[in-house]
């Protein structure tokens, strides 16, 4: 099954000039997601990933002023520039540092048990990639790190410079489906016994080398699968995904709508059939809304091109 990878071009820049990432970056299928969530007087609504808080902005402003948002996110800077930006809001936010994969147990820290709608929006954003010091783009030289949580202890120069060869190959083949996973693997492991990689132009240089002269020409940069797949490896992002979706489901009213917007087709793929395990269970207590992915319109994909691999699943719980 093919994977369309977003380029790094498509994420942060427009015109072909870099632009400021914090103001630039515009959540996706955000009119989409809020038609499908029906907001409404009173409504608790859960943002996943608020990110810079683009989508829990608009859901604010849409909504009576009696709603709320609870917005999570792992990345520290991430959440206090969604402070500063959702401030006029006042008590109608709460804001919690920390990863969705948790996602009871951060309600419960907030005093909430259920919701009437959540939204998870997957993947890195655009102000991640555009500082290097993050270490998540593979067009500006920084280290090695991919940690969405600073906190976390694996980083991308740990997995490049100490995994075994099989290990490594395993990671870009599965995470990035990456054609070349065991040439680049056997790569990485020679050029770290000569010193250890440790900027992320370091391990470009490795992939290009290791790759045929042909495929450092095409349609994706030639490093955007091996960067995907140590990424996803760092951060856990399929496993927590396959953790969070129970207990989104089970934290809704019913009524209440799971929204969730994946980039590529590994994440699309478990978001599918753990919907359709859910509807098709001894005890459904679940109904597919979007039988076929929602995904953006001709019009948002010329205000927004990262938009363009992005799938929509929504759910509704049931009595």
């Amino acid at each position: 099954m093919g994977v369309y990878f977003a380029t790094e071009w498509e994420k942060v820049v427009g015109n072909g000039e870099l632009v400021n990432a914090e103001e630039s970056h515009a959540p996706v299928l955000a009119d989409e997601v809020i038609t499908w969530l029906q907001p409404r007087s009173g409504g608790r609504y859960l943002d996943c990933t608020v990110g810079y808080g683009g989508l829990a902005e608009r859901l604010l402003s849409r909504t009576p002023g009696d709603s709320m948002v609870i917005g999570i996110d792992q990345d520290a800077l991430a959440l206090e520039a969604s402070r500063n930006r959702l401030r006029p809001f006042g008590n109608r936010v709460q804001l919690i540092q920390g990863n969705f994969r948790d996602v009871k147990q951060h309600l419960a820290q907030v005093g909430i048990l259920n919701v009437d709608g959540a939204v998870l929006d997957l993947g890195v954003s655009t102000p991640q990639l555009s500082r290097p010091e993050r270490g998540f783009s593979f067009s500006e030289n920084g280290p090695l790190d991919m940690r969405m949580d600073q906190t976390g202890s694996l980083t991308a120069a740990d997995i490049v410079n100490r995994w075994s060869e099989s290990d490594l190959a395993w990671v870009m083949f599965h995470y990035g489906e990456e054609r070349y996973a065991r040439r680049i693997a056997r790569a990485l492991v020679a050029a770290r016994k000569e010193a250890p990689l440790r900027t992320t132009f370091d391990l470009v240089e490795v992939i290009r080398r290791a790759i045929p002269v042909r495929a450092r020409h095409g349609r994706i940069h030639f490093a955007t699968r091996t960067f995907q797949a140590i990424r996803i490896a760092v951060n856990r992002e399929l496993e927590v995904l396959e953790a969070a979706l129970p207990q989104l489901i089970d934290v809704l009213t019913v009524g209440g709508r799971l929204c969730v917007i994946s980039f590529h087709s590994l994440e699309d793929r478990i978001v599918k059939q753990a919907f359709r395990a859910r509807e098709a269970g001894p005890s459904p207590d679940v109904k597919i809304l979007t039988k076929k992915p929602q995904v953006a319109t001709a019009q948002e994909l010329e205000r927004n091109p990262r938009a363009r691999s992005a799938k929509l699943r929504v759910l509704e719980r049931a009595a």
